[in-house]
């Protein structure tokens, strides 16, 4: 069986996506730096506007799902009230996304069937 080639829009969707992990690490190091209360007004900034950078790469790639993720974490960096609640809601964030990158990651990289092996399957 030949190798499947990857299609445009996969290649530049994982294009968008191996930016991500390097941000995991510093969305994660933001976030334990609010729930030791050494984080001010300008690093939650910082964190709900590199959210919102990454929000609109996933979206213009089309990960929808990664992108909602994004936007309610970014929401949450933004949100008044009680800190700590939302540092656990950060967290839970940062979780949740990390398992939709893997999704986008694992459907990003492997190759679309072809049009005309679909439609043999389908016959």
């Amino acid at each position: 069986m030949a190798m499947k080639k990857l299609s445009s829009r996969q290649l530049a969707t994982l294009a968008v996506l191996e930016t991500f992990p390097p941000k995991f690490d510093q969305i994660f190091r933001l976030i334990e730096e609010m729930a030791t209360l050494r984080a001010d007004e300008a690093m939650q900034r910082r964190l709900a506007r590199m959210l919102d950078e990454m929000k609109a790469a996933a979206t213009g790639v089309g990960e929808g799902a990664l992108g909602e993720t994004l936007g309610m974490m970014a929401m949450m960096a933004r949100r008044t009230g009680g800190l700590q609640m939302r540092v656990r809601g950060l967290r839970e964030g940062l979780g949740a996304l990390k398992v939709n990158f893997e999704g986008a990651m694992k459907a990003a990289s492997n190759p679309e069937a072809d049009v005309e092996e679909d439609e043999i399957r389908k016959s």
